[in-house]
């Protein structure tokens, strides 16, 4: 009987044991789902969604959107500013979870990989020229040549037309470079995002001006990742940008930098 109750104990020892290590082992599991800050990589200077203030602060619509919607979903994150080509770079490495940097949801993109939220704001892609320039039309431009940053909606808005219109295209990686090669002469028009190039034009003081009727039809940035793995980020990016549309904080951060 001895020998039979000391069997039970052992057996009941063991059992507890078990399940505390299974319990202990879940509950670190969830504090380090928790816990995890998600990277999330950006442009530089696509103003006004994110760039440097006169304070020398990273600002702008994505900047405040991304901190509005982890403050409502409860998620923490790291932003990197480090141009589009790397942002890109590094979340096609995995070396960042999202980027987040006016990203049009096309479906090149989504071809190659991209995984896209719903979207956050619809803009045009319009034709940009000097501030003395004569062009007024698509028809000018033919034997002239057209600036675009590299692997953007608007380069792709370029490459559409110019057959048809007759002019050659010159790849840029960032936007200010870009603007200067029309502001130099050495291209006739660029190709920016219409809100974009709107702020930077008011704020900027360059000299440069939007011609009417050479613009595209609208579509919609997104939030991105390139890993399913990240679905988790996406999903908390959705409903926070619903629950921030809902009670007015969307409105007040667009009506903040582009009124």
């Amino acid at each position: 009987m001895k020998k039979l109750f000391a069997v039970l104990c052992t057996v009941l020892l063991a059992s507890a044991l078990l399940t505390g290590c299974g319990t202990k082992d879940k509950k670190d599991t969830n504090k380090a789902a928790s816990d995890k800050k998600w990277i999330v990589a950006t442009d530089t200077v696509f103003k006004p969604f994110e760039y440097t203030n006169e304070n020398n602060d990273f600002v702008g619509i994505d900047v405040d959107l991304l901190a509005a919607i982890a403050e409502d979903q409860g998620f923490q994150y790291e932003l990197q500013s480090l141009g589009w080509d790397a942002a890109v770079a590094a979340v096609q490495a995995g070396q960042a979870d999202a980027i987040m940097a006016g990203a049009t949801i096309k479906q090149e993109r989504i071809d190659s990989g991209w995984i896209f939220s719903d979207g956050y704001f619809d803009a045009t892609q319009t034709f940009v020229v000097a501030a003395d320039s004569d062009i007024t039309s698509f028809e000018d431009l033919r034997g002239k040549n057209v600036a675009v940053k590299n692997a953007t909606a608007g380069a792709d808005f370029a490459n559409s037309l110019k057959d048809e219109y007759g002019f050659t295209v010159t790849v840029f990686e960032d936007s200010p470079t870009m603007y200067q090669d029309v502001i130099l002469g050495n291209s006739a028009a660029c190709v920016e995002d219409t809100p974009i190039m709107a702020a930077s034009i008011k704020e900027g003081d360059l000299k440069l001006k939007i011609p009417e009727g050479m613009e595209s039809e609208g579509a919609p940035y997104g939030f991105a990742i390139m890993d399913k793995a990240d679905q988790e980020l996406l999903d908390m990016f959705n409903a926070g940008l619903a629950n921030i549309k809902a009670n007015g904080t969307y409105d007040e951060i667009l009506n903040k930098y582009l009124k």
